[in-house]
Formats: C-alpha cells, structure tokens, sequence
C-alpha cells in the first residue's frame, strides 16, 4: 500500500525555507509529497531576511524547485494533507481559480492543512478562515481580522485540524503539531523488517 501523500501549493518568490523544511520534514516522516504550483514548471524561491536599517525584509533569490504538477492537474481529493508556505507567492497563487478550488476541498473535507507567514492571503479570497483561530505574519493580522479569523501572534495555532504559525522561526512548533495531527488522521503503514 502506497504511503498518503501531501500537497504543497506554492509558486515563484515562496520563501525557501517555508517549502523546502515542510518539504523535507514529510518525507522524513514517510509522506509522499508533491509540490503544486500555478504551472508545472522550474520555480524559483526567495529568501525573506532582516537587515539592520530597513524597516521590513529584504528578498534575495533562493533555491529552484521544479514544480511536480499544476493546479489544474491535482485532484485534491488523492491527498491526505494540505501545507501552503508564504513568501510572496501567496499574494498572487490567491487569485488563481483552481488553487481556491483545491483549498476549499481540503476545508470542507476537514483534511489537515498547516499553513504559516503569508499563506493566510491564499484562505481569505477561498473564504475558509471566517470564525477560525489563525497565526500569520505579524503584519497581516488586519487581513486575518478582515476575514472574519481571529488573530493569534503564536509560533503554533491549532484550530481542528488546521495547524498556522507566524514565519520560519517558527517550523519546529508548527511541524510539530502538524506532524502529530497526520499521525492520527493520515498514519504511515510501518513495515515490519523480518530476520532472514
């Protein structure tokens, strides 16, 4: 039997951190994970940082990834479990029809989903988070509020089964709570090794 698999939904200018670590973490748990974008192509990441004199972050290139499969290619209902990064891809992934479509599924099918940083702005225009308990960016709380969402400044909500956090500080709590829910909801079959 195949292991569940996980979907990332992301683009160009996601922070490199916020994919690659859920990325990597899953599939050191087992998962079979599968990077969604708005085309199936080579993307290309960013790193968001702090530097002394500016007043928000800096955005430098970061890691390419290659898409494994467009949002008009998933069929949401094959996957066991939703994560959606920040960076700035969330600010235009949002408008897409098909990614409204696919996070919507997960909401309604009341799947897992972590999402963290800016990835709220891809649940506001899917109209998911109304009455729900959510981390984001700190500077998105008028956005979350606006949404109907109560905004918490914590390094890990859980609310059912959606698990959010603030930013990449934050991916040990974040993963940690993510990782336990799919445990319960999406287990991994442990092979047995048999002495020979």
């Amino acid at each position: 039997m195949a292991n569940p698999k996980i979907l990332i939904l992301t683009g160009d200018a996601a922070e490199s951190l916020e994919v690659m670590y859920p990325y990597q973490r899953l599939r050191e748990e087992g998962y079979d994970v599968h990077i969604a974008a708005p085309s199936r192509k080579k993307l290309h990441f960013v790193v968001h940082d702090f530097e002394p004199g500016y007043d928000t972050y800096t955005e430098k290139p970061g890691y390419s990834w290659e898409a494994d499969v467009a949002f008009s290619d998933v069929h949401p209902e094959d996957y066991a479990a939703l994560v959606i990064p920040g960076g700035r891809a969330p600010e235009y992934i949002r408008n897409d029809a098909d990614c409204q479509k696919i996070i919507r599924h997960f909401f309604e099918q009341e799947r897992p989903v972590a999402h963290l940083c800016h990835a709220s702005l891809t649940l506001i225009p899917a109209g998911v988070l109304k009455g729900r308990r959510t981390a984001a960016y700190p500077a998105l709380e008028p956005d979350v509020r606006g949404a109907g969402a109560e905004y918490v400044d914590s390094a890990a909500v859980v609310d059912g089964v959606m698990v959010s956090a603030r930013a990449w500080p934050d991916h040990p709590s974040w993963m940690r709570e993510f990782v336990t829910i799919l445990r319960k909801k999406a287990p991994i079959e442990k092979k047995t090794m048999v002495a020979g």
